[in-house]
């Protein structure tokens, strides 16, 4: 079982930067590997960036040299650094884990179907 809670959202101008970070309480092993998706009003979510247990990264093209998602074992917490926002990147951004093989293989694009997210956190974007 593993809790997540997301928190760093807020809103900026385009341009702008912010880093969300991803607190995540387990009961037992640690997540396989971890990520962030999103979801704008109207849209179908999609998977923004994800990291295995390795520190290997990767990124959806649209966030690609602006995004950068780390974690801190220490602290059980995920973030994800976003700079150069654009309105486009405007949703609300999840937090989400998982431990099977087959889901962290896939990285970013599968982050929304990972078997742990937590509640979400708002990102707005201004031109």
């Amino acid at each position: 079982q593993v809790q997540l809670v997301e928190s760093g959202g807020g809103s900026v101008q385009a341009g702008g930067s912010l880093r969300l970070s991803c607190a995540a309480s387990t009961y037992s092993y640690s997540p396989n590997c971890m990520g962030w998706f999103r979801q704008a009003p109207g849209k179908e979510r999609e998977g923004v960036a994800a990291i295995d247990s390795e520190d290997n990264t990767r990124y959806a093209d649209s966030v690609k040299g602006r995004f950068t998602i780390s974690q801190d074992n220490a602290k059980n917490t995920l973030y994800l650094q976003m700079n150069s926002l654009e309105p486009e990147d405007t949703a609300m951004y999840y937090c989400a884990a998982d431990f099977r093989s087959w889901y962290c293989g896939r990285g970013y694009r599968a982050t929304p179907d990972f078997r742990y997210s937590g509640q979400g956190t708002q990102v707005t974007v201004s031109s």
